[in-house]
Parts: C-alpha cells; structure tokens; sequence
C-alpha cells in the first residue's frame, strides 16, 4: 500500500478486472472518538474517488460528521433494502463495467416498474412469470428477456453477499436461449449496404457500421473504443472491455486502418474514436443505423450492428483461408463453442477446395483418354 500526498490516505494500484483499466484503491487511516484506530476503504479512482476526496472524507469521520464503514453497514441492515436501494448500491459498488449501460436501462424500463419497490424476499415464482409475460408483450427478444431476469438476479444475490437482506427464496432459473442463429447478407444484399455507405453523409454512424463489418467488434466495443487503443505502428487494435472481461487485441487490417486514419473528430479533445454528446461516451446509435438499414433494403430481422458482426465472420470462414481457432480470437469469443456455428460455413470452404480435384481428373481424363 502506497501512501498517498495526504495524511492519513493511501492507496493500492492495480487493473481492474471489469475494465482492464489502471485504477487505485483509497483507504483512510484515523482514529475513532473512542480511540479505536480504523483503516477503511473509501472507494476507487474508476468511481471518480481522488485523493483529496479521500482526505475530506477521513477529516469527516474523525470529526464524528460521517459515519465509519462498520457505522454504515449496521446502519444499512435497518434499512428495508427494495430493488431500487439494492440496484443504487449495486452500481456504486460495482463502478464502471462493460454492460453497465444495458443494466441501467433494463432495470429502468422493466425492472423497477414491476419491482422497485419491492424486497427480494418478498417475490414468488407467479412475479417471474408476469414479468415474462409482460416483457414478452413488448416484443422483446429472448435474449433481453433472459439478461433481465439474470440482472434482476444479480441484484439479489448482491443483496446477500453484502448481508444487506434475504435474496429470493426460490430458484430463479434463466431461460435456455438458443444462441445458434447466425444472421447473413447475401452478396447483393451486402453490395447494396456498401453503396448506402457509400452516399451516407452521418460520418460516425457510416464508419461505426464499416468497423463493424470489417472488424467484427460488438456495438459496446466500438462505443469504447479511445484513440489511445489504436496503434497504427503495431497495428492492433485494443479492446479494453471485452465481454469476457479481459482486455483483447484485434489486428488492424488495411481496410480499417484507411476507415480510422480518414475519420473526422468532431471533438478534437474528445479520448472516444465515436464520440457522443460533447464529445463523451457515445449511447446509443440505433436510429442512424436504422435508417441505413432501410436505405439498403435489408431483411426486417437483420439487427444492423450485431448482425454485422455475424457477416464478418461469415466472410472469413466460408473464404476457407481462416480456420475456426484464428476465428475465434478475431471474435474475441471466450470458448470454441462459440465460433462453432460458422464451422458449416468453413466445411463448405473445404469441399469446394477438395473439389478441385475432381475438374483437374476431369481434365487429365479427356487428356489422356483414361
């Protein structure tokens, strides 16, 4: 533990596992009013915590104007922790996190509606059911419908491990979602998109769409992505949260290198390659990509962004040139299992090849008259 530029506050580094950035770790160090000598964490660097934030923190407490942490925790076992305490806390402790984005909406939109103010203890299995029914109603896809459910999960069961209340007491299972479907482009569906593209004046949605048919990076990742993860010299590409949460790298093609070194900046202070509003973190993009999706007449069920990740590794497996293990660190997928459903695409790669055979017998046949 390192001591830090004020009395009383140190810190420990490291990376975190959520995002792979570097972050530090405050603790304070004072005594109590009845002289008990306390050494407390008071947060982390990724949750905007500094060191002098920590030193006003510790004057607090030895002040006897904030409560310590053991204070804090007897004080939160007399709170009655619904949903939306639980979740406030969840996301304090938790900090910065790949997904977290998703969580906060899923949890505004369907979960606290149905459940906010609600303990953990107090649902039944008739509660799941109506808030799959009601999620079912709004044409959610399966997927959302079971990354709800796991969030609303989730929320219990931090609950229990920080003895704040008692967690749902029956099993919370999640539905089996078949993740198998593989969405494509046929050629002329493909060169449309591309001529769409080509004419489209929003640069960041155009390029976001580019990079992810010629990288295959995830909508988060591309809204991740900071100037600072693109190494032209080495020429990779560092994705810092990926959705196994460790930090990835991906080679920069020819292609992308020419997308990235032609994007404009809107905001030249901005660290994002996609910069939103006032050149923060973008949100959200699905309105610009919806509309280029309609420009280019593609299928109703075609999802822009992740289905273009989909046509990506298409393209490399059923060229015959990429075998399934190169893909799957292209995809940045955790398990083989995964890139397993582009292996039809891979063995029909290969009985094209082996058909070759047959046209040069073909051709010895009528040459040699055998």
């Amino acid at each position: 533990m390192e001591k830090s530029n004020y009395q009383g506050v140190f810190y420990r580094q490291k990376v975190s596992k959520a995002t792979g950035k570097e972050e530090k770790i405050f603790y304070v160090q004072y005594y109590g009013p009845n002289g008990q000598r306390h050494m407390e964490k008071v947060g982390s660097s990724l949750q905007a915590m500094t060191e002098a934030k920590a030193s006003r923190i510790r004057s607090l407490r030895i002040e006897g104007k904030e409560q310590s942490n053991q204070e804090q925790r007897e004080e939160a076992k007399k709170l009655v922790w619904t949903f939306d305490l639980l979740w406030q806390a969840y996301k304090d402790h938790k900090g910065t996190y790949a997904g977290r984005a998703t969580d906060e909406s899923n949890f505004n939109n369907h979960l606290s509606p149905l459940f906010g103010p609600r303990e953990p203890l107090s649902l039944a299995p008739f509660d799941i059911s109506r808030l799959r029914r009601e999620l079912e109603a709004k044409h959610l896809q399966a997927q959302t419908i079971k990354h709800n459910l796991a969030l609303l999960r989730r929320i219990a069961r931090f609950g229990v491990s920080q003895q704040l209340c008692p967690g749902v007491n029956f099993p919370l299972e999640l539905p089996k979602v078949d993740n198998s479907k593989t969405e494509d482009l046929t050629s002329e569906q493909l060169q449309m998109l591309l001529q769409v593209l080509e004419q489209e004046t929003n640069i960041q949605a155009k390029n976001i769409m580019l990079l992810a048919l010629f990288t295959g990076m995830r909508r988060g990742e591309l809204f991740n992505l900071e100037w600072r993860d693109v190494d032209f010299q080495k020429g990779f590409i560092l994705i810092r949260q990926s959705k196994g949460g460790k930090a990835q790298q991906i080679p920069l093609n020819q292609t992308t290198r020419e997308i990235l070194r032609n994007h404009e900046r809107p905001f030249t202070e901005s660290p994002y390659v996609f910069p939103g509003l006032n050149g923060g973190k973008l949100i959200n993009i699905k309105r610009q990509v919806q509309r280029i999706k309609e420009l280019a007449k593609l299928p109703a069920d075609f999802r822009p962004m992740h289905g273009l990740r989909h046509v990506y590794a298409s393209m490399l497996a059923s060229s015959g040139k990429v075998d399934l293990y190169t893909l799957q660190k292209l995809l940045t997928h955790k398990s083989p299992q995964m890139t397993q459903r582009y292996a039809h695409l891979r063995d029909e790669a290969l009985h094209r090849a082996a058909n070759v055979v047959d046209e040069l017998a073909l051709v010895m046949k009528q040459g040699v008259g055998f």
